[in-house]
């Protein structure tokens, strides 16, 4: 790999980097964290579409997945590589609408895209790196929850959330039920099964086995170094989890890399599809926050300390839509199916037909701007 190719060894933004359309809020104090301990300071990093009415009557969280950042909507620029993360929902006359809805997105305590995560500087001004304590799902809403009290808002005419973002939704509505109006789940868990946590430990494993993860402390190292490898094998790994087999084997089959043999040590199309986005993923996240977060989904039980699953999911008072997609192998449509039967009022569970596996929640726009549109128009 040529030099200007290396990857760097953190793909986080870091201090003195463009802002882009990132604003910043700093917690007014330390944040005490579920596991024990608290954070002695911390940011959030966060994005706004439309104004706030009056009345505070209009306010949308929108909460993202593992790699995902507070920029839903937008093209690429300075200070952010990727375009928005889901895109066809913010616009005029899209159903999160700027000139009705004041939309929030934050990136996750924890993150790697402007908010305190492993990468950012600790009081000492070194990365925190391996001293950074751990989060939970919970850890992040008590963060945004400061965030809401300094924008002004007491509630949320609608928070929405798929995959960690539907964790942290749910935990928004379970712990300040009386600030979710309006609820929207998209492919997530009331609680992380056996199989899901299953799935994350080898992504761990992997970054932790790289040589240049030096125990969690590499974000002070050069480009080429750090756990960009391992990074790259965690994504690796995710993404068939992301998608289904139905539609790798339908795309792919047993395609070759064109100009290349696997008789002679060349790959097939899907193993060059995953090198992709293995590349694209280490040149704009940060592994130790890919481990912080990875871990804190696996620590997601909304029935912890609260007398179980079914019992936390009582707490929910909001008007709750529940989505799924059929061929999600992360999480299952029996995952949606219990949230659907445990929420009061949830209705019947949208089933999201697409073979798309679990990224349809973010691919199939029209069927999940539907519901947001009919939830949204509904009285809360």
């Amino acid at each position: 790999m040529s030099a200007d190719r290396l990857p760097p060894a953190s793909g986080a933004w870091r201090e003195g980097d463009d802002p882009g359309a990132r604003r910043f809020l700093d917690l007014p104090g330390p944040l005490k964290l579920e596991a024990g301990g608290e954070l002695p300071e911390a940011r959030l990093a966060y994005e706004t579409w439309g104004e706030l009415a009056p009345d505070g009557s209009n306010a949308v969280l929108v909460l993202h997945a593992l790699t995902g950042d507070a920029h839903v909507e937008g093209p690429a620029g300075p200070g952010q590589p990727t375009a928005g993360w889901w895109p066809g929902l913010i616009g005029p006359g899209l159903p999160l609408d700027p000139a009705r809805w004041f939309v929030v997105a934050p990136n996750a305590l924890g993150g790697c895209q402007g908010s305190t995560g492993p990468a950012s500087p600790a009081p000492d001004g070194r990365p925190w790196g391996s001293r950074f304590p751990a989060v939970t799902i919970r850890d992040t809403v008590a963060a945004e929850q400061h965030l809401a009290d300094a924008l002004g808002i007491d509630s949320f005419a609608c928070v929405i959330g798929g995959s960690m973002g539907s964790m942290r939704s749910l935990e928004w509505a379970a712990t300040e039920p009386d600030r979710v109006r309006r609820l929207a789940l998209l492919a997530g868990p009331a609680a992380s099964s056996a199989d899901q946590i299953g799935w994350a430990a080898p992504q761990i494993e992997a970054i932790r086995a790289d040589p240049g993860w030096h125990g969690g402390d590499y974000h002070d190292l050069g480009p080429g170094e750090g756990p960009w490898r391992g990074l790259g094998v965690a994504r690796r790994i995710a993404h068939l989890c992301y998608r289904s087999g139905i539609e790798l084997d339908t795309r792919f089959g047993r395609d070759r890399q064109p100009g290349e043999d696997p008789l002679d040590g060349g790959r097939f199309a899907v193993e060059s599809y995953l090198d992709h986005h293995a590349d694209k993923l280490v040149r704009r996240f940060d592994a130790a926050s890919y481990v912080l977060l990875t871990r804190a989904m696996n620590l997601h039980d909304v029935g912890r300390e609260r007398g179980g699953v079914e019992a936390g999911l009582r707490r929910v008072r909001a008007r709750t839509r529940v989505a799924g997609v059929v061929s999600d192998r992360l999480y299952p449509i029996a995952d949606q199916q219990r949230l659907a039967d445990g929420i009061s009022g949830a209705g019947d569970l949208t089933v999201i037909d697409s073979p798309y596996g679990h990224d349809g929640f973010l691919i199939e726009t029209p069927t999940v701007g539907r519901l947001l549109t009919e939830l949204l128009a509904e009285s809360a």
